[in-house]
């Protein structure tokens, strides 16, 4: 047993229930109710720091939530590695699907985790994998066996699109000063697959609002006779994609990169069982553009989905009115090269386009973010991949992944490193709905991974 497992066979009882600690602060930034919670968790995320080994630990204020700042310089002349994580989480809601409440973090077995998972919001988005840093921290101090210098930047805002984090690094650019970017918000494969995330999708993401009449209206007196909000607003994001499945949006493709079909080959190297994803998620059968594979049309692929839609009358019986108005909200996942403000005019402008007479039409851009590609044949790569060959037995898989950390391309504009992407969480895991959980065994894993990175990456950048 080397020296990183039988540190985790001892602590890992603590481990679990630090995380579990953390995972009890419902630490919700799209919800102002809950602005001691998250102010909470910042403090506990800087008090854990400092346990853990970091010499200097601040809670940095913005002008939303604060960032979690911590390091431990050992010299300045070796490499620093730069830990980004965030501490915030999505909402619990629906509230009524969860199997256990989702700030009472449980550990249950499943079939995908024969050792138990923790059950929790957070659990996997992206506090367990953000707290995995932070034991490998622990254990790389306790043993000496940390071989460069390391920083910490802890968000509370990367639910909500990060909006002050770009404030924060403008102001910061000497603390944050680093040679690569360390982030664990994404997954690999299957347990015995590694894979290194080496793409993501940008975002856009809007809110659209259809107004008809001044007032809800008789739908007997009325109806027919003027235009239902509900009925249009319907129609027009029915028109937003073709018979093939296609965005028609004009202009939406133009940027799009087209991988080669060798590109597209490598891609298909990965296992995939279509039946087994289609029972996952309990569906028929798959659905997306037409001439690309699944796998290609969750991460290659650009996407616009209605998240959310709304209006008129959804209480208990029946109420017989034509609504004033309605409203959606959007999310187009972009690929690299699409410009997500770009693409956000393309939409408004298109959008207010096709509305009818007798409606007006307003959209209202929330947040968004550029794609990222991650080169595999720089350093940041190799001592990722040499990290999880020592730990897992076998090189990992490059793969694009169809999630969107919008914060990646602007830490590259504006800190001048670039970001290796080490996720451990699965597909199964339930991020961003009802029974989110993170299993014990990939939890334990990265923490036994994370310190092999450190260690290649600095003999690597040495040379």
């Amino acid at each position: 047993m080397n020296k990183s497992k039988a540190y985790l066979e001892e602590n890992k009882e603590r481990f679990l229930e630090e995380l579990i600690d953390l995972l009890k602060l419902p630490s919700i930034s799209a919800d102002p109710s809950y602005k001691d919670d998250v102010i909470a968790t910042a403090h506990m995320v800087k008090k854990r720091l400092a346990e853990a080994g970091c010499t200097h630990t601040e809670i940095c204020e913005t002008p939303g939530y604060p960032v979690v700042y911590g390091e431990r310089i050992i010299d300045e002349n070796l490499p620093t590695v730069l830990v980004y994580g965030h501490y915030d989480v999505q909402p619990a809601d629906p509230i009524e699907l969860w199997d256990s409440p989702a700030f009472e973090p449980v550990i249950k077995k499943t079939d995908k985790h024969p050792e138990g998972a923790i059950f929790a919001r957070g659990a996997c988005d992206d506090k367990g994998q953000m707290y995995m840093h932070v034991k490998a921290l622990e254990y790389m101090v306790q043993n000496e066996d940390l071989p460069c210098n390391v920083k910490f930047m802890i968000e509370g805002e990367e639910e909500v699109g990060s909006e002050n984090l770009g404030w924060f690094i403008q102001r910061n650019q000497e603390k944050l000063k680093n040679d690569v970017i360390l982030i664990s918000d994404t997954g690999m494969i299957a347990k015995d697959v590694p894979s290194i995330t080496t793409g993501l999708r940008g975002l856009s993401y809007v809110e659209v609002e259809v107004t008809g009449p001044n007032r809800d209206l008789h739908s007997g007196l009325y109806g027919g006779a003027v235009a239902n909000p509900i009925n249009i607003l319907s129609k027009m994001i029915a028109s937003l994609h073709d018979e093939n499945n296609k965005i028609t949006i004009p202009g939406f493709y133009d940027k799009v990169e087209e991988l080669s079909q060798v590109e597209r080959a490598k891609m298909a190297e990965a296992p995939f069982d279509i039946e087994e994803y289609k029972e996952s998620i309990g569906l028929h059968d798959v659905y997306g553009e037409k001439g690309f594979t699944t796998n290609e049309r969750n991460s290659i692929r650009p996407t616009l989905d209605v998240n959310g839609i709304w209006g008129g009358y959804i209480g208990e019986g029946a109420k017989t009115v034509i609504p004033s108005k309605a409203y959606a909200k959007i999310s187009m996942r972009l690929v690299p090269h699409q410009d997500w403000k770009e693409i956000t005019e393309l939409f408004q402008k298109h959008f207010e386009s096709i509305a009818p007479d007798g409606v007006y039409v307003k959209v209202k851009p929330h947040h968004g973010g550029q794609g990222y590609v991650t080169p595999i044949d720089g350093i940041e790569y190799k001592a990722a991949s040499k990290a999880y060959k020592e730990v897992f037995g076998k090189e990992p898989i490059p793969q694009r992944s169809g999630g969107s950390i919008p914060i990646v391309a602007m830490f590259e504009k504006e800190l001048k490193s670039k970001t290796i992407l080490m996720g451990f969480g699965l597909d199964s895991d339930a991020i961003h709905s009802p029974n989110e959980h993170f299993g014990i065994w990939n939890y334990l894993k990265g923490i036994e991974t994370i310190p092999f990175f450190y260690k290649h990456f600095a003999r690597l950048k040495q040379k």
